[in-house]
């Protein structure tokens, strides 16, 4: 019970300095919806949404968009549902707890899923990568649009690269190798960025890590202050001494 309790502590979705649950800046974002381009009216699927932050920037872009947000996360589901109201956003952004894999809805016209390939069904992350740019690609509309974010490595990870993210040698392939498997799929890239290390740095300061420590140093004298303890110190030398720098996400506008 001990270790889910620590997860609830660190946990995304109740981290209010976390904006998205993804290393993403303002800057950044702005470009990925201008690249996405949604037209008045348009119908967009966040396949594995969290609290669908992208989601409703998207939605807010075009007057009169629609946004489904698919996430099972309930804490997640939750913040979004009340962020959308607090946007007036209630009825044109819907939450629905339901597996990513399993949304059979299509017609979409942008389908965006961000680090969230590991929901589809796969031997392995690569051919879990290809069902689910499959499927976003399946969802949209012929002219239509997809976003996906997936991890890549920059250069050849090193054992503690791969210890730290907790990944096998074939899991993740280079920026290259990622846009061909859109590519296999019928998807052409019309925009490729990466997270740079600035905004890694911000997300893992503002997120577990750094939420595990603002809870470690306000609750010293709580039962659970060296099992948090225990989990930050092993998160931050997973990242300070593992993949940073040499794991990235990559975020892909492709068309179809």
């Amino acid at each position: 019970m001990s270790a889910e309790e620590v997860r609830a502590i660190v946990a995304a979705p109740g981290n209010d300095r976390l904006i998205w649950n993804t290393p993403l800046s303002e800057e950044h974002a702005a470009r990925l919806i201008a690249a996405c381009d949604p037209a008045p009216g348009a119908r967009i699927v966040d396949l594995g949404s969290g609290w669908g932050e992208l989601l409703m920037r998207l939605v807010e872009s075009a007057p009169g968009a629609t946004g489904d947000g698919v996430e099972t996360d309930p804490d997640a589901v939750a913040r979004g549902r009340k962020l959308a109201g607090e946007r007036g956003l209630a009825d044109r952004v819907r939450f629905h707890p339901t597996p990513a894999a399993e949304w059979t809805e299509d017609g979409y016209d942008l389908a965006v899923s961000i680090g969230s390939s590991h929901a589809w069904p796969g031997t392995g992350a690569r051919e879990s990568t290809v069902n689910a740019l499959t499927a976003l690609a399946a969802a949209v509309r012929p002219g239509g649009r997809v976003l996906f974010g997936e991890g890549i490595w920059q250069r050849e990870p090193t054992p503690a690269a791969l210890e730290g993210i907790g990944a096998e040698p074939g899991d993740f392939g280079s920026l290259l190798e990622l846009i061909r498997l859109a590519e296999s799929v019928g998807l052409r890239a019309l925009q490729v960025t990466v997270a740079d290390e600035r905004e890694w740095d911000l997300f893992e300061s503002e997120g577990p890590i750094g939420r595990g420590q603002r809870w470690a140093l306000a609750n010293p004298d709580h039962p659970l202050h060296a099992e948090v303890t225990a989990e930050i110190d092993a998160r931050r030398t997973g990242y300070y001494g593992g993949y940073r720098s040499s794991f990235t996400l990559a975020y892909l506008v492709l068309g179809t």
